[in-house]
């Protein structure tokens, strides 16, 4: 039904061998081989990483939707992207302590939040865009043909 049971259920088919658990959407075909390598690194030295960029835009919070209550400091903000690398025992440990506790996560990372430990930052590109809209689509063929 969510993103997480679909990662559960991955999880329990894969080879209890796997050094790591790499996570990636669909949804961001342009990512490059150097940022799945450099993950793949990143998570295999601290148990879990995501791929991710500093924050350029302004973020405003809101209550209601209607009125800024504040705006963020974006200096500590960071848009996360895929592939999440994650150690296979990290995740099931984790994975436990949120059916315990019945959470919900966005994403795989927030699971490894959950216990406490660290997830490493590995910068990766503004490229590595999510497929959502119509428009993005043009952005991906802008990006497609600049890589030729």
């Amino acid at each position: 039904k969510e993103r997480q049971d679909s990662v559960l259920n991955g999880l329990n088919d894969g080879s209890d061998e796997a050094s790591l658990v790499c996570i990636h959407d669909a949804a961001r075909p342009l990512v490059t081989p150097d940022e799945i390598y450099n993950v793949l690194r990143d998570g295999l030295e601290h148990g879990a990483a995501v791929l991710g960029v500093p924050m350029k835009a302004t973020v405003k919070e809101s209550e209601d939707g209607q009125f800024v209550m504040r705006t963020v400091d974006r200096s500590r903000l960071w848009e996360v992207h895929t592939p999440q690398v994650i150690k296979p025992a990290l995740l099931r440990e984790g994975f436990k302590q949120v059916e315990e506790q019945k959470l919900e996560v966005t994403d795989d990372v927030s699971i490894i939040e959950q216990l406490g430990l660290p997830v490493k930052i590995t910068v990766g590109e503004y490229t590595n865009i999510k497929l959502t809209t119509p428009d993005d689509m043009a952005v991906a063929e802008q990006i497609l043909s600049s890589r030729e």
